[in-house]
């Protein structure tokens, strides 16, 4: 890019076409997509040998979502499109900037994109964004106008031509989609599911080996979108009010990191009586930092922090009892998500079941395993390739770049071919010991409401008593079904006793509905036991959404009257500005 960034010829009344890669995503196919779906987030990352047990959810696109809010040019998303779907929009309709985000593995997608572009929409700028832009050699791989590191919020607005400096206006938007486990769809009702909340980009701790770091600009190199408490809550409260939400999806590298906010949002909490719960990323260090109490009186129900292991040498975890520390939160109802890494420097045929043990010993509720991978554009990577140890890219394609499956270069004690076998052994060995991920969720949830049911805080009671209503009903049913398919399994015992505990708190309604709603979750996990064995894929929905300036210049062609907008972004003042189509399964199953 220029040191001096163009303005486009027409400013905000350039017409924007924002995409996603197209899919597959679940299946493989020319582009080296995968049957692990990096869309599905849980199973992917974090459930990924629990089979029908799997959490199953697929994220929007939340950094194009992002954009679109903060565009006042004429501006359409197309989300999870098929290529047919993307090409159909090409030809159908006319615009003057092509906006594509994606990650690396996803390059082949991308150049295909732009080329699609070239071919029908000649004279549209076209314009790539997301971690696909670390790739050293990107510029001569796909054919884009403008490759765009960083924050894409004020490199849009300055290149249509608007104030970069004004506040930052947040989508409103659902956490997931498609949500289901045990072969059960969960309601994505008003109040069911979270919403997204994205206070910051970038991250502040610059890991080595992370990629959000390095697009941003490395160590320290991060943006708050809201830099107080007070404006953070007035965007929650907005998002609240439209999606009639309680939960907030925190999408912060180290939301708590940032304590002046963090403390005053808690006291706006505790005036306006908001008993949210939030489910944060955060590091070990950072949590400690904060009293229990601060913690749960923010809401904080859940966790994603790094548990790298015993001898780990990142500052985030330094002097810290993991172990203590994960049943401490979980005590007090606060779920873990906890990270480890697989194939760091120190780790060796010899001692890597010594590594994995130590991991699944934490029994967090969710434990994500990852390789340890050179990214491109990371200081690991940078590592690697001045030590000559990378695999070039004739044996290592750019899909399987993030490491998911095996090793991009030489590791100095584990020989390549061996570090899948690890790493699904990880995910194998907790499953095994610690049984499913909902059972654990379950039994920290009951913790937590077994503290604070009685609580003098009207506002925390409350926030346990919503949870407490699942424990009764789906959640019991759920457990029961869970102890019906451990038989003769070490878990048997574990899900027996969960279930007891159950019974004893919440007393005989439980114990009639229970096995009623169990009978049928059991059903249907083996139903879905039999579609994955038999193949079954999970793909995404297409999304198609106009925001404001688009439906306006669509209605103004064709000579009809405005229609309100149903989709909205919030500031202080819940400005809606999007209308949304949804269209139907573009994707087979």
């Amino acid at each position: 890019m220029m040191s001096t960034q163009p303005v486009h010829r027409l400013g905000i009344k350039a017409k924007v076409l924002l995409s996603s890669v197209f899919g597959p995503y679940a299946q493989d196919d020319a582009y080296g997509s995968r049957k692990i779906n990096p869309m599905e987030l849980y199973q992917n990352q974090v459930t990924r040998t629990q089979g029908a047990f799997s959490l199953r959810m697929f994220h929007r696109s939340f950094g194009l979502m992002l954009l679109q809010a903060n565009i006042d040019a004429p501006c359409t998303l197309l989300d999870f499109p098929s290529e047919d779907r993307f090409i159909e929009e090409l030809e159908d309709s006319s615009y003057d900037i092509v906006g594509i985000g994606a990650i690396i593995p996803n390059i082949g997608k991308v150049k295909k994109m732009c080329d699609l572009v070239r071919k029908y929409q000649p004279n549209a700028t076209v314009v790539v964004g997301g971690h696909v832009v670390n790739k050293e050699d990107v510029h001569n791989i796909i054919d884009a106008d403008h490759i765009v590191k960083g924050d894409g919020v004020k490199w849009f607005r300055r290149f249509l031509g608007q104030d970069e400096a004004e506040a930052v206006r947040h989508p409103v938007v659902y956490s997931g989609t498609g949500t289901r486990i045990m072969g059960v769809p969960l309601s994505e009702k008003s109040g069911d599911t979270a919403a997204i909340l994205i206070p910051s980009v970038g991250c502040p701790m610059g890991c080595n080996f992370c990629s959000t770091s390095a697009m941003f600009g490395g160590k320290g190199k991060f943006l708050n979108f809201y830099e107080t408490g007070d404006e953070l809550f007035s965007v929650m409260q907005g998002i609240e009010t439209k999606l009639k939400v309680r939960s907030f999806f925190i999408l912060d590298e180290n939301f708590l990191l940032h304590r002046k906010r963090a403390l005053r949002l808690l006291e706006l909490m505790e005036q306006q009586e908001k008993s949210w719960s939030l489910y944060v990323f955060s590091s070990a260090r950072v949590l400690k930092s904060y009293t229990i109490e601060q913690l749960v009186g923010l809401g904080i129900s859940w966790v994603w922090t790094g548990l790298e292991g015993e001898d780990s040498r990142y500052q985030k975890l330094k002097k810290v009892d993991t172990h203590s520390f994960v049943r401490h939160l979980q005590s007090h109802g606060i779920c873990v998500l906890g990270s480890s890494i697989i194939g760091m420097e120190n780790h060796t045929p010899e001692n890597i079941d010594q590594v994995i043990d130590h991991a699944i010993s934490h029994n967090t509720d969710f434990h994500q395993f990852m390789l340890y991978t050179p990214v491109p554009g990371t200081p690991l990577h940078a590592q690697h390739k001045a030590d000559g140890t990378l695999l070039p890219e004739s044996e290592f394609p750019a899909y399987d770049t993030h490491g998911q499956y095996r090793f991009n270069y030489r590791h100095q004690h584990i020989q390549n071919g061996r570090e899948g076998e690890y790493l699904l052994n990880a995910f194998r060995r907790d499953f095994e010991v610690n049984g499913p991920s909902l059972a654990r969720l379950i039994g920290t949830t009951l913790k937590g409401w077994e503290k604070y049911k009685n609580h003098p805080d009207k506002r925390i009671r409350n926030r346990f008593l919503s949870k407490a209503k699942m424990l009764r009903t789906t959640y019991a049913g759920g457990v029961w079904a869970m102890k019906k398919w451990s038989r003769g399994k070490d878990i048997e015992e574990k899900m027996e006793m969960l279930l007891n505990r159950l019974y004893r708190e919440f007393g005989w309604k439980t114990r009639l509905f229970a096995p009623l709603a169990g009978r049928y979750l059991y059903h249907s996990l083996k139903k879905e036991e039999k579609r994955l064995q038999n193949g079954w894929n999970y793909e995404p929905h297409a999304f198609y959404e106009k925001n404001r300036a688009a439906l306006a210049l669509e209605q103004r062609l064709k000579g009809e009257r405005t229609v309100k907008s149903t989709v909205p972004w919030v500031t202080g003042d819940l400005s809606p500005v999007f209308g949304r189509i949804q269209a139907g399964a573009i994707m087979s199953k």
